[in-house]
């Protein structure tokens, strides 16, 4: 069994070259403001891989993604080990485009910050009066740069985006610039309003999408994980204040509390992280999380 090293490394994801097809993993890192913490959270890569998975098949009927297999054993002897079970994914290999694709259904983080600034989120005016934490009338959809590892995403308005994609799709910036917009609201409206009925509010998210080898636009990345999305408890929601969440914003309001921490988190948040994830799968996807 010879030893693979993956092509590419991402805060949390390892991308791997497999002839016709990649593998990406899920790793048990975890990353806040653009850092990667100085502890894993056991068993969150395999929670992020199911999840997705689980979004992947809801949502094949709007566009077709990525998503080949989970199972270890279709994919090459190395990663047939216990640390690549659950949280390992075989995907079609796809040119992705460097746009990410953010929609907002409800005001908060650094949209609240910005609306009460100038009334305004990413350069769409909303209405006066909202509350942090409302919903918003409509989804917004503000899309950044995809930056690389150590950088910082940059928001960028619709006809930036038609000017990045032309600039590497001559002839189809407008083209796929609007269908990455009509997805993204179209994936979002999908997947928020079942979520509601599992007692989950999907507050935003962001999703990331390529071109195969015809050229059609296919999702891929990860879906709709607490990693790359706001997930809030339905009960007891209230707008007017920043709400309990069943995701990664746990980690980042401990850190804004403990600016000496150097990254490091403590066992009790390390549990209470994990836990939360676990809850918010079970609740989505009505089965308990099994790694494997």
């Amino acid at each position: 069994m010879s030893e693979l090293k993956p092509i590419k490394e991402g805060k949390v994801r390892e991308v791997y070259d497999n002839g016709d097809s990649i593998i990406m993993v899920a790793t048990d890192r975890i990353s806040a403001f653009d850092v990667i913490l100085k502890n894993k959270i056991v068993n969150k890569g395999a929670i992020l891989t199911q999840m997705s998975r689980f979004w992947f098949d809801y949502t094949k009927d709007i566009l077709p993604n990525h998503m080949i297999s989970v199972d270890v054993k279709d994919m090459p002897e190395f990663f047939q080990k216990e640390e690549y079970k659950g949280n390992a994914m075989m995907c079609k290999k796809l040119t992705m485009l460097p746009i990410e694709c953010i929609v907002r259904g409800y005001i908060t983080g650094t949209g609240w910050q910005s609306y009460q600034k100038d009334g305004t989120v990413c350069g769409i005016s909303l209405p006066a009066g909202l509350k942090e934490s409302d919903k918003l009338p409509e989804p917004n959809y503000t899309p950044t740069t995809k930056a690389d590892l150590g950088d910082h995403d940059e928001h960028i308005t619709f006809a930036d985006t038609v000017a990045i994609l032309e600039k590497e799709f001559p002839g189809r910036g407008e083209e796929l610039a609007t269908a990455l917009r009509d997805n993204t609201l179209a994936l979002y409206k999908k997947c928020a309003d079942y979520a509601l009925t599992c007692g989950i509010i999907i507050a935003d998210t962001k999703f990331e999408f390529g071109l195969d080898d015809k050229g059609q636009l296919v999702l891929g990345d990860e879906m709709l994980t607490p990693d790359s999305s706001r997930f809030w408890p339905a009960k007891g929601y209230e707008p007017g204040k920043s709400q309990p969440s069943f995701d990664k914003q746990f980690v980042r309001d401990w850190l804004k509390a403990n600016p000496d921490s150097d990254y490091f988190l403590p066992e009790d948040v390390i549990a209470k992280t994990i836990e939360k994830y676990e809850e918010a799968y079970q609740l989505l996807t009505k089965k308990p999380f099994v790694k494997g």
